[in-house]
């Protein structure tokens, strides 16, 4: 399955990137973001969700553990779901709050800490892997799906090197 690896330097490369998912984007995707604590998974989805039409203020959702947003994929109204599963104490948490139901063929879901769901967790289309390196960070996307591997073949980006 493709792969895409890359580093960026600093906030504005974050942004691109999260630009460059947005118009990559295809509803049904799943993405797994795992890093660090300040790793930078947040802030890529933010860029994400302002990348794709969303315009109001964008939220971790630590404690709520999932934000719903309306985008706009090819023209067409998308709810993206926004899951930060940290707070978790089991997986048995992700069932009984009926998240499940948000993995389907219409829905985009994002999830920051997914081993927090696992194994309950549906596998995701795309994982990201997001590590601190120096004043930047380092960013590999992996497809594990051939809707993943769709995405990763929409995806333009150009970091600034």
């Amino acid at each position: 399955m493709p792969h895409f690896t890359t580093h960026l330097h600093d906030e504005a490369g974050t942004n691109a990137l999260g630009a460059a998912l947005a118009r990559a984007l295809l509803p049904g995707l799943s993405i797994h973001l795992q890093g660090d604590l300040g790793a930078g998974k947040t802030a890529l989805t933010r860029a994400l969700l302002h990348a794709a039409g969303y315009q109001g203020h964008v939220k971790s959702p630590t404690y709520t553990l999932a934000e719903p947003y309306a985008i706009q994929i090819d023209q067409q109204t998308v709810e993206l779901i926004h899951f930060d599963l940290y707070r978790m104490a089991s997986p048995d948490e992700f069932l009984e709050a009926g998240f499940r139901e948000h993995f389907n063929s219409t829905n985009v879901c994002i999830v920051e800490w997914p081993e927090k769901g696992a194994p309950a967790l549906p596998e995701p289309d795309i994982r990201v892997l997001l590590s601190v390196s120096g004043k930047g960070r380092d960013v590999e996307l992996q497809a594990l799906s051939d809707k993943g591997s769709q995405c990763l073949a929409r995806l333009k980006f150009a970091p600034n090197l």
